[in-house]
């Protein structure tokens, strides 16, 4: 999956980074998911969630997306302030993609390497 911010802005350092890994680690595991990789670079993210055929897509990236957006502006509001307009932090879209006939170590690797700001 890949999350873009509102209006692409440029919002993630490394530490809001590490914050939005633990709390989507959080929800994946509220729906029994795995979150097996995230990183991003400063205005997106990219995961990759293992989950069963019972979850529905619409409904865990609505609940990674919410919680997430509503814990990173309580926990830091000087980005409120200066990036997220409407108080949202997230763009309405989002895209999903599925690797079951792909390695996932090759998925893995791709997000790992993304270009993680500092």
């Amino acid at each position: 999956m890949v999350f873009v911010t509102k209006y692409r802005h440029k919002v993630f350092t490394d530490a809001h980074l590490k914050r939005t890994e633990e709390i989507m680690r959080d929800v994946c595991e509220d729906f029994e998911c795995e979150l097996i990789e995230l990183n991003g670079e400063n205005s997106h993210v990219h995961l990759l969630v293992n989950f069963p055929p019972k979850v529905a897509l619409s409904k865990l990236v609505n609940s990674l997306k919410g919680i997430s957006s509503r814990r990173l502006r309580q926990e830091y509001p000087e980005l409120v302030r200066r990036y997220w307009r409407a108080q949202r932090l997230w763009s309405g879209s989002y895209f999903a993609g599925s690797v079951g006939g792909a390695p996932l170590s090759i998925v893995k690797q791709y997000i790992e390497q993304q270009n993680r700001p500092v």
